[in-house]
């Protein structure tokens, strides 16, 4: 493993890695090694970590193709791969509780995948935390990899050859008004309902905020099947809540982890992380 040194974080998946910088030149074995423990943890926490936007970026095209920040595409046509997480807008200054921006990022307090409501959802998100708040702003995950696991044999065949609707309008419009330009570019994606890690074969279902309907069923039967899925994931003794440091890096697989923000007090704390993520390989249904 390239001398990483690995602690587990919780049973079901999740570990620490010290003994490597991550701002440092990166060698094809160490990206190799990162992708192995991935596959095998599926969420990466490197502590103590002095990021700068361009170290973040050459990690994420270490890992492949950086995915541009659907906010800002949708809404005005331009490439950036940076997203900013919390409420910091300069050093003396920050968004309120009350700030339209603050309350649209309370979507990110739903279990979600990043970008499942792509044709090509993400691969990897990268989070950076420059500044954490004194109380609150854990993100807190659950694998629907081990849940999967849990499901009677039968259920698993019975969900196995489903598809899901993902929709991000769906989901983000309960939160907050969606900018038109950006709904307009994001309509409802297919996705397999179980997907397959295809370096360890290891199967999970995949919902989550964005999964608004199952192909084919009827609508009470396909929120029911969701729900049901989402609840068997999210049963406290299979959460694991990230209790963010400045100077952490985290990598974790949107295609088997769903994740969620625990929230904090903006009015009296600042939060600001940076955000990038890796491209998944091409669509679900052609894996």
């Amino acid at each position: 493993m390239n001398n990483l040194h690995i602690e587990p974080l919780h049973d079901d998946f999740g570990a620490r890695v010290l003994g490597v910088d991550l701002t440092a030149a990166l060698s094809v074995d160490l990206i190799d090694a990162i992708r192995v423990a991935m596959d095998d943890y599926s969420l990466l926490c490197f502590p103590g970590q002095a990021m700068t936007d361009e170290a973040q970026l050459a990690l994420t095209r270490g890992l492949g193709e950086p995915e541009p920040n659907h906010v800002t595409f949708g809404a005005t046509g331009q490439v950036d791969y940076f997203g900013t997480v919390g409420n910091v807008i300069d050093a003396n200054s920050k968004r309120d509780n009350a700030d339209p921006h603050t309350r649209y990022q309370k979507g990110n307090n739903l279990w979600h995948s990043d970008s499942s409501f792509r044709l090509v959802p993400s691969l990897f998100s990268i989070n950076h935390a420059y500044e954490v708040p004194g109380a609150g702003g854990a993100t807190e995950f659950i694998s629907q990899r081990t849940a999967y696991t849990r499901l009677p044999q039968p259920r698993r065949r019975h969900i196995d050859t489903l598809n899901v609707l993902h929709d991000y309008v769906f989901s983000r419009s309960q939160v907050a008004p969606v900018d038109p330009n950006h709904a307009a570019s994001l309509p409802p994606i297919e996705h397999r309902l179980v997907r397959t890690n295809s370096g360890n074969g290891k199967k999970n279902f995949y919902v989550g905020s964005h999964a608004r309907s199952i192909v084919g069923l009827g609508g009470i039967e396909s929120r029911e099947l969701i729900d049901d899925l989402l609840e068997q994931a999210a049963r406290p003794e299979h959460i694991y809540a990230h209790p963010w440091a400045a100077g952490d890096t985290v990598i974790w697989d949107n295609r088997c982890l769903l994740h969620r923000g625990a929230g904090y007090d903006a009015d009296r704390y600042r939060r600001r992380m940076r955000q990038t993520r890796v491209s998944g390989l091409g669509p679900t249904l052609a894996e």
